[in-house]
């Protein structure tokens, strides 16, 4: 039987310590209930340096563990060009960091990176809001569209094979 290859995903947001470490933890666990594990390589990083090495947020880690879902082994680190030859997906929060990811690609990569949100079709804003300088409630939030985007995704591929 043929090895199949690996889907890849990269998820980013800003310092990779709130939306992107989450979604990587969730649509791990939503891979892991579909029993598809072995066909994906799942990561996430921060287009900007400023926490790389660090685990996620508290608030992040304790919203995400009040769902199940562990974050505890994930440190933060910074994207950078090479990541768009290695992964398949580029996933940004937000059109910001979405606008960075592109710059860092170059025209001849910059297609491989389109916003998360645009695989969920429960909500109208294609974006996940920061939470960082906010309450309690915006890490849920983050969860809630987190959770309906990675559904998307993995719809997405595994009805693409």
């Amino acid at each position: 039987m043929k090895q199949m290859k690996k889907t890849s995903i990269l998820f980013v947001c800003m310092g990779n310590i709130c939306r992107s470490p989450t979604a990587e933890a969730v649509f791990r666990r939503k891979v892991e209930e579909a029993g598809v594990s072995a066909q994906f390589h799942i990561d996430s990083a921060g287009t900007h340096g400023y926490h790389i090495g660090n685990h996620p947020d508290e608030r992040s880690m304790r919203a995400a563990m009040s769902r199940g879902y562990d974050m505890s082994s994930l440190r933060a680190r910074q994207v950078d060009r090479e990541d768009f030859l290695k992964f398949d997906h580029i996933l940004a929060m937000d059109r910001d960091n979405l606008s960075i990811l592109k710059r860092i690609a170059g025209p001849e990569l910059e297609a491989k990176a389109m916003l998360f949100m645009e695989y969920s079709s429960e909500f109208p804003d294609k974006e996940v809001p920061d939470p960082y300088y906010g309450g309690q409630h915006g890490f849920e939030i983050v969860l809630d569209r987190i959770e309906s985007a990675s559904s998307g995704l993995l719809r997405a591929i595994l009805a693409a094979r």
